[in-house]
């Protein structure tokens, strides 16, 4: 019997499946609580903590780790690269654990991969489509100022995978579909996917966009600075403002849309104002998006935790349907894909990268 593990490392859970190929035998969130984080400085210094609870999971539910062949970890902030599938190595480590590239929990995924791969004989760790995939046409990458050129980071391991699914599903190959993606969690990033390369996407990170259950989206550049050097708040105040406790957690004190369905239900006035707001927001971007694929536009594909409310769904559809097909797919099975690309590599119809 031979096993996929993944690992999908989040702020306060780190969440375990276990896949016998394309079957899903095990899988698991294990949660952190504030207290037991307290004692880390850094995101890093969590990492023996958390693949010791990994560890203890796989054994209290009966799970052979002699058994594990490739662990697959979520990739986490590193230099840009390609879409795809890439073997850990000590740069990829290096670069994970410096933070070169930025702090994310997900940085510990290739390098708990990494490090419980090599306490099984034969077995290999990968990360797939981190947040960081770079697919951006020349022309997306140039912003109003040459100190700010324009990013790729956002939810690359879903959006592919709900585009190739999608793809699958109308037999055709994703290579040759222009599609635009649109997934909506705790940010939101809407994705350009023509012949196979997201050509253009938000930084759904950083404050680019719409905005999100948690994050703030596109701001007034001056507005922002004049807060900067008011001297009321320090950088980590700005950057929370703009990542952590924007948007939704800003507005309505909640970064959850199913709490704010039922304020709606209720007649919450601002509850619906700010949903409003968030709906016109991301169609406008759906819109920008057909643009930038020449109004040539197979479908639009909405998924991620937001897609699961159907009424706001249905109300994003009526508003960008004139443009294409809309379909959606609520939620995110971001463990399936890691495994299925991991499983694509072991059966050799996928090539793996080298970082």
């Amino acid at each position: 019997m031979s096993y996929i593990l993944a690992i999908n490392p989040g702020s306060t859970s780190t969440k375990i499946s276990i896949f016998e190929e394309k079957k899903e035998i095990f899988t698991k969130t294990l949660r952190h609580s504030s207290e037991e984080l307290a004692p880390y400085a850094t995101v890093i210094d969590q990492y023996q903590f958390r693949k010791d609870t990994i560890s203890a999971a796989l054994k209290e539910n009966n799970i052979n780790q002699d058994e594990i062949v490739a662990i697959v970890g979520r990739g986490g902030l590193l230099r840009p690269i390609a879409s795809g599938v890439y073997e850990v190595n000590e740069e990829m480590i290096s670069d994970l654990s410096s933070g070169k590239y930025g702090e994310h929990a997900s940085n510990l995924g290739g390098i708990i991969a990494n490090a419980m791969a090599k306490e099984i004989e034969g077995c290999r760790a990968f990360i797939a489509d981190p947040v960081v995939v770079d697919e951006l046409c020349d022309e997306a990458r140039i912003s109003g100022h040459p100190l700010f050129p324009r990013k790729s980071i956002f939810h690359a391991l879903n959006q592919k995978a709900i585009a190739k699914q999608y793809a699958a599903e109308v037999g055709k190959n994703y290579n040759e579909l222009n599609l635009i993606v649109v997934h909506m969690g705790g940010g939101t990033s809407i994705g350009a996917h023509s012949n196979g390369k997201v050509i253009d996407v938000n930084d759904a990170l950083n404050g680019d966009g719409p905005f999100s259950p948690e994050r703030s989206g596109s701001l007034t550049a001056l507005d922002v600075a004049k807060v900067c050097f008011s001297g009321k708040y320090s950088y980590d105040d700005v950057k929370k403002m703009i990542s952590g406790k924007g948007g939704l957690v800003a507005h309505l004190d909640t970064n959850s849309f199913y709490e704010v369905e039922l304020r709606m239900a209720k007649g919450d006035e601002k509850a619906i104002k700010i949903t409003d707001a968030f709906l016109f927001q991301v169609a406008k971007s759906i819109g920008a998006e057909a643009a930038a694929l020449s109004g040539k536009v197979d479908a639009i594909l909405l998924t991620g935790g937001v897609a699961y409310g159907k009424e706001m769904m249905q109300q994003l559809s009526d508003m960008v349907k004139f443009i294409a097909p809309v379909k959606v797919y609520p939620g995110e099975d971001e463990m399936g894909a890691l495994a299925m690309n991991g499983l694509a590599v072991l059966q050799g119809t996928e090539e793996v990268k080298k970082y």
